[in-house]
């Protein structure tokens, strides 16, 4: 699986300056609202339409040159969906590159109708679904939008499957026909080169990213979106929020991580997450670990501060105040899940500020997931569970999480009150008010152990 690139024509220059301005990710009666709000502020349906099909032009010409020369099959579904395919059909006439339109039997919606009546009336030819085809050199796949859900039926399952045999690069408007873009769900063997989609990515965008392909979103004249839809955070977005350091300042004031973790033969998690925190910009990183995980520490990273300590004895008065004096404190990586595990991050939280809790910190709360929210009052809390970790804390939202990490990121934030980070493809940032951010940055390279540590240590800093 590639990385997923979710490329904006035209990008806004005050994106990562103005949040509300990020990319929304949006459910398909998201997207229809948007539509209808369009139409309340005055944008006709067919204004948004020509807008689309001409946007989809832009993007594909340039892309595939080559090909559209050679020609384009646009096959065009009988909903609004087809009315894009229509459109770009008409451009591409009028720019005397070969184009052709396949169509389902039946009529269609209203405006798609007349959309291909535009076209046909300039002169764009028609083939027929089980007809003899041309050679082309493109197919733009307009048969379903946004809205479709359900394997295709009847005739147009055998119209995709002979546009899919053709060997040749599909352009998706919307989205690959036989992918649902609520819940990410495949019907089939849909794929697409390339998808161009309107005002915001699809939720089915971010979990089918195999079948996508690459994912142009394009302004077709939508008003703002609503500031409480979930936005996708690009690398530029995050790389603004960071404080920038300034020429006086010193260990003292970058901030002072401590990370609590590393139980015999996990020295490793918690090296990792403490080089991360250093990485990430903090001033001191103090890892608290047991005796022989220190020895392996104090020779390895000689900059990091460390605190010998078992895990399974009281905190001390010495490691609370360490605890207390922190900025933020890490507490999971490597931790262990010897009886007792509970306790003591319990108790460590009540001298913290800010806590984060990762792997081992969190399985100790299986059963528990109640108890985190007492943890949460009074100071900041993030949990970083993958998808094991979140089915031991919060097992009725197991099946949630597969269709629907947004929903299930945000329960699971409104009952623990922590902000709530659910890694998986994608990654849902939640917090008591809702899903606010995805994070669809990063590949399969970050499958791999030790990965998790390194993320919580840089949320630490």
């Amino acid at each position: 699986m590639a990385p997923f690139r979710a490329f904006r024509a035209n990008p806004d220059p005050l994106r990562g300056r103005h949040p509300f301005l990020m990319l929304p990710v949006l459910t398909p009666d998201q997207s229809s609202a948007w539509d209808r709000k369009a139409v309340g502020a005055g944008i006709e349906l067919a204004t948004l339409m020509e807008c689309a099909g001409r946007a989809v032009l832009g993007v594909l010409v340039p892309r595939f040159a080559t090909r559209v020369s050679e020609g384009v099959l646009v096959a065009a579904g009988p909903g609004h969906n087809g009315g894009d395919g229509w459109v770009v059909a008409r451009g591409l006439h009028r720019a005397d590159v070969p184009v052709w339109v396949t169509s389902p039997p039946g009529a269609g919606a209203t405006l798609r109708e007349k959309m291909a009546a535009l076209a046909r009336a300039e002169g764009v030819r028609e083939v027929a679904p089980d007809g003899p085809w041309p050679r082309v050199g493109v197919v733009v796949d307009a048969l379903l939008g946004t809205g479709a859900s359900g394997p295709p039926r009847p005739p147009m399952a055998a119209l995709l499957d002979r546009l899919l045999d053709l060997e040749v690069p599909v352009v998706a408007v919307d989205g690959p026909t036989g992918v649902d873009l609520l819940s990410g769900t495949v019907h089939g063997s849909p794929r697409a080169d390339l998808t161009v989609t309107f005002g915001g990515l699809r939720r089915g965008h971010l979990l089918a990213r195999d079948e996508v392909g690459a994912v142009v979103v394009v302004d077709i004249g939508h008003p703002p979106a609503e500031r409480d839809w979930p936005a996708l955070v690009s690398d530029r977005d995050a790389a603004g929020w960071l404080p920038r350091l300034r020429a006086r300042d010193h260990k003292g004031t970058r901030g002072r991580v401590v990370v609590i973790g590393g139980d015999a033969g996990m020295t490793g998690a918690v090296r990792m997450a403490s080089r991360a925190a250093f990485a990430a910009g903090a001033g001191l990183v103090l890892a608290v670990a047991p005796a022989e995980t220190v020895a392996a520490l104090v020779s390895a990273e000689p900059d990091l501060q460390t605190l010998a300590h078992a895990f399974d004895r009281e905190p001390s008065p010495e490691l609370h105040e360490l605890v207390a004096r922190a900025d933020a404190v890490v507490i999971g990586p490597g931790l262990g899940r010897a009886p007792g595990r509970r306790d003591l991050v319990s108790a460590l939280a009540r001298s913290a500020r800010a806590l984060v809790l990762d792997a081992d910190a969190l399985v100790a709360f299986q059963g528990a997931a109640d108890d985190l929210r007492a943890l949460a009052d009074g100071r900041e809390v993030v949990l970083t569970p993958h998808a094991g970790e979140f089915r031991a804390l919060f097992p009725e939202l197991a099946s949630q999480r597969e269709l629907d990490p947004w929903g299930a990121a945000a329960l699971a934030a409104g009952r623990t009150g922590a902000v709530v980070l659910l890694k998986g493809v994608p990654t849902v940032v939640a917090s008591a008010a809702g899903a606010g951010l995805t994070v669809a940055s990063g590949n399969p390279g970050l499958a791999t152990g030790g990965s998790g540590d390194v993320l919580s240590g840089i949320i630490g800093t």
